[in-house]
């Protein structure tokens, strides 16, 4: 009897408590806390660096790509030959090197 009489008299202070509690839960842990703040903000710094190599790897293929089209360049051909069909002059000689 006595409990339910002290819950009576204090129900503006237990509400303001459940509130203060709530609220801040939901302010660290919520879907847009503090804590998911600081992962997101992790995931856009990953996503930028990402972005960077991205831009960087397609400008090197432009850039291969324009040596490849309307004015051949024959160094950049010699080159891709060497390198991947592992192909040379008769008077060369090749030397492997285990890498």
């Amino acid at each position: 009897m006595r409990f339910l009489e002290v819950i009576k008299r204090k129900k503006i202070l237990f509400l303001n408590i459940f509130l203060l509690l709530y609220i801040l839960i939901n302010l660290l842990d919520g879907n847009r806390g503090l804590l998911s703040y600081f992962e997101k903000k992790e995931v856009q710094k990953e996503l930028n660096e990402k972005q960077i190599f991205l831009t960087q790897e397609l400008e090197r293929t432009e850039h291969k790509n324009k040596l490849l089209s309307d004015n051949l360049n024959f160094d950049f051909v010699d080159t891709l030959i060497r390198d991947k069909l592992k192909f040379g002059h008769k008077e060369e000689i090749l030397i492997k090197l285990n890498d």
